[in-house]
């Protein structure tokens, strides 16, 4: 894998915009691996197809490539996407796409990662205001991603601060992750939630209690509910039966 970009590609072009798509999709055609199968390579869709920019034509799996020039080369938590209601539409639906995230620097890849597509809700797309009446398309409503309510599990490196990390660890990582796959968005929401309060407590053992300490963080997010803490431990449950975390008796868990 070779980080930087072929600028020979944007001589061509005056606009910002395309110069990226241009040289960030040109990197991933040239250097990505399928993070799912293990595909030696990913192939690009043609432009503004609906289901992403990049696909495995052996796993059959879309993705979505964001990309972001950053001096500091770190991964920003809120990342600038398209139409908020199509971004809600797109995530719902069965055809959801796994997304890429990528930092650049100097015309050079710094990180790359894999957020699966199960690790999307709703709840993670931020609205932004509309578009002023004199602006050319008055109304017009986008969105951000806010990737910081991502549990760190779904945040699969594959490129960290210009290293590139070893093919079958990601691969190990992201099949991990594919126990937590439901259609039921409210299931999903209350699964990642969980996972992300678990992975705030800094031990590897903790106890009910300190997941109890997440409940008005988790009332804001779930108003309706009245019940957290029941909540919470059917979640555990289901962690435990995915193979995130081991119950070891009177309260106490274990992170695996």
């Amino acid at each position: 894998m070779t980080f930087d970009f072929d600028v020979s590609l944007i001589e061509k072009y005056h606009n910002n915009s395309q110069k990226t798509r241009v040289l960030t999709e040109d990197w991933v055609e040239r250097n990505l691996y399928c993070p799912i199968c293990g595909q030696p390579q990913i192939e690009r869709y043609e432009n503004n197809h609906p289901t992403g920019d990049c696909f495995c034509s052996d796993c059959e799996s879309d993705f979505e490539l964001k990309s972001k020039q950053c001096i500091s080369g770190k991964i920003s938590n809120k990342i600038n996407d398209g139409a908020y209601d199509t971004m809600i539409s797109r995530i719902t639906s069965s055809r959801n796409p796994n997304f890429f995230f990528m930092t650049y620097k100097n015309y050079s890849v710094s990180n790359f990662i894999l957020i699966p597509n199960h690790f999307f809700t709703p709840r993670i797309i931020e609205k932004r205001k509309p578009l002023a009446p004199t602006a050319k398309r008055a109304g017009w409503v986008g969105c951000n991603i806010d990737i910081s309510s991502i549990p760190e599990s779904g945040k699969i490196f594959i490129v960290k601060n210009n290293v590139e990390l070893n093919h079958e660890d990601v691969i190990k990582k992201y099949a991990k992750t594919k126990s937590l796959k439901t259609s039921n968005i409210e299931t999903r929401g209350w699964l990642l939630d969980t996972l992300s309060c678990v992975e705030k407590i800094p031990e590897k053992e903790f106890s009910l209690n300190q997941i109890y300490s997440f409940e008005n963080e988790l009332k804001i997010k779930h108003p309706e509910n009245n019940f957290i803490k029941d909540k919470l431990r059917q979640q555990l449950q289901y962690l435990r039966d995915k193979g995130f975390i081991e119950f070891l008796g009177n309260g106490h868990y274990r992170k695996i």
